[in-house]
């Protein structure tokens, strides 16, 4: 006995937890979308796939199902 309250107190903490949402700051979130938003642009010429070219490779190498 004396489970009840243990359990009850838990069920509200939990409760608290699944259904708590803080306050949102959107002016923050939009400087942060804006900043990625330029990096991202200022990099699209540069920045390429490391992994695109080995792809041949491997297809070369790769087991081929039909060897069975």
């Amino acid at each position: 006995m004396g489970r009840g309250r243990q359990k009850a107190k838990q069920t509200k903490v939990a409760r608290d937890l699944k259904y708590y949402s803080p306050p949102t700051d959107l002016s923050a979130l939009q400087r942060e979308l804006q900043s990625q938003r330029n990096a991202s642009s200022n990099d699209s010429g540069t920045s390429r796939d490391p992994w695109s070219d080995d792809s041949d490779d491997w297809a070369e190498d790769a087991p081929s199902a039909r060897r069975r």
